[in-house]
């Protein structure tokens, strides 16, 4: 029975081929793309064990989060299926069973991606040691995203959780910070990783850190399988008036801010995850001195800057723009089916994909806005108001990106991707931190422009970006364009033909019959 459920759960996986097809390409990307850079990062922030450890590591972190949000979504998606088999006679332990053995099966094939990735990019020295982690980072956020996925029915608010409590383990974990702080030690992998990597925590105790890393592990399986277990126990038509295109805008983002103001649970994210990620940021980083190349009045100079006064300033887009491109891709989706219903009353679907973007941009103004409030209590930047419109022109960009994601990959494989093309845009490609001028391929990524007048605005005195700053508004007005075309074909509807057409010609005889 197990093994029948398992085949039906992944087959269900499988329908959409592009859920394939990303499972293996993020974690290769993130593997290939991001442990250099994510190296370096170590090397400035005291990481424990070097630069290969942590690309060791990395195969680890790609699995991680690609369990969580496949768990996730298995969960969420299947609670009522679920709760009718339990019903219908399915034992509950069976069910949580298969769940979990089909989130193991994705999980296992993106940690071997990852691991192929690693073992052919660079040189591992204690190949058991890594192989042996990664599927621990696994079966931990295995745990993790059941747990959210039976808690949290709101897909943004799910993803965000998973996306906050990830990136608080990779960032601000002991390989990639060095922290040695005691509230450190209560992240999800930070026990596996030290372990992984061969550096002694230090405060295993008697356990070990490996006798740590699978009491984690073991823990986190016996939760999902806890959680996943289920309980073994129409609305009339409106029809809008035709109206004028303001009155129906109005009424669209009328109704657009009533639901989202319905989930409360969004507004605190878009407001807490940038605040922590900044304070965190300024709170880690020592003091040191890396080259950064700035524009001083239309001359390319590069001046040692310390990357502790830098990382608080630098880490606000980074979180702003990943939270707007998941806001961004869950408002397409979801609306989609509002969206038909109100084209069908009478709303021009121009006008109502002017009001779904209009709320999108100011949830990404929500998140910019806290973010600078926060980040202008331990950064100072040299231009304050061209600081803000550059935080705010990312956010927006990466908003319209995850609108336009959406209907296009749909609802798994966008989550994927709305996670790893502004990690690697913005935190890897393009961030001053890393290197002290961006690569020549990131020149063609939605925020090389926004950034590189953040920067300016960020470290000089003086404007001298005016060509980025047109660079970034030109991809953010063609993404707007994309991101209203999208919610606008997603919004129509095939309207049934009449009866008599849909009949099509009477046959010859019975025509002959009825004249």
């Amino acid at each position: 029975m197990i093994r029948v459920l398992v085949r039906r759960f992944l087959a269900d996986y499988a329908r959409n081929g592009t859920n394939l097809f990303v499972l293996v390409l993020v974690p290769v990307a993130f593997v290939v793309a991001a442990a250099p850079a994510l190296a370096d990062a170590a090397r400035l922030l005291g990481g424990q064990g070097g630069a290969p450890a942590i690309e060791a590591v990395t195969a680890g972190w790609a699995s991680a989060f690609i369990a969580a949000l496949a768990m996730y979504f298995q969960v969420s998606a299947g609670r009522d299926t679920d709760r009718r088999l339990v019903l219908a006679g399915l034992p509950g332990r069976r069910l949580a069973q298969a769940r979990v053995l089909c989130g193991l099966a994705i999980a296992s094939l993106a940690s071997a991606a990852a691991l192929l990735a690693l073992f052919t990019t660079t040189g591992v020295t204690n190949a058991g040691r890594v192989i042996a982690g990664t599927v621990m980072f696994a079966v931990i956020y295995l745990g993790i995203g059941a747990v959210v996925g039976s808690r949290v029915r709101n897909p943004v608010n799910g993803t965000v959780l998973i996306l906050f409590v990830w990136i608080l383990d990779v960032f601000f974990g002991p390989t990639l910070s060095g922290s040695t702080e005691l509230i450190s030690r209560a992240l999800p992998t930070h026990f596996v990783s030290l372990w992984m990597v061969d550096v002694p925590s230090g405060h295993e105790g008697r356990l070990g850190d490996l006798g740590w890393a699978l009491a984690w592990s073991a823990a986190s399986a016996a939760a999902a399988l806890v959680v996943l277990r289920p309980p073994g126990h129409a609305a009339a038509r409106r029809t809008l008036a035709a109206g004028s295109r303001p009155d129906q805008l109005l009424a669209a983002l009328r109704t657009g801010v009533r639901e989202w103001r319905r989930n409360p649970v969004l507004w605190v994210l878009l407001a807490v995850v940038p605040a922590v990620f900044v304070l965190l940021a300024d709170a880690i980083t020592p003091s040191g001195s890396t080259p950064v190349v700035l524009n001083e009045g239309g001359t390319l100079v590069t001046r040692a800057m310390d990357p502790a006064h830098m990382h608080a300033g630098t880490m606000a887009p980074i979180a702003v723009a990943s939270l707007a491109t998941l806001a961004g891709l869950f408002l397409a989706l979801d609306a989609r089916s509002g969206d038909q219903r109100l084209a069908l009353a009478g709303m021009r679907s121009g006008t109502l994909a002017g009001a779904r973007l209009t709320v999108v941009s100011l949830a990404a103004t929500l998140a910019t806005a806290v973010s600078l409030a926060v980040t202008a209590l331990v950064f100072d930047a040299h231009q304050w108001v061209l600081y803000g419109m550059a935080n705010l022109l990312v956010a927006l960009t990466y908003a319209f990106v995850g609108v336009i994601i959406g209907p296009v990959l749909g609802r798994v494989s966008g989550v994927f991707v709305a996670f790893l093309l502004p990690f690697l845009d913005l935190g890897i490609a393009q961030s001053p931190m890393l290197r002290g001028a961006p690569p020549g391929w990131a020149e063609v990524l939605p925020g090389y422009g926004g950034i590189r007048v953040l920067t300016d605005a960020a470290l000089t005195s003086t404007f001298d970006e005016t060509g980025y700053l047109m660079l970034g508004l030109g991809w953010l007005a063609v993404l707007a364009v994309g991101a209203w075309i999208a919610l606008r074909r997603s919004s129509a509807v095939v309207r049934p033909r009449s009866r008599s057409a849909a009949r099509g010609p009477l046959p010859t005889h019975r025509a002959h019959a009825h004249a």
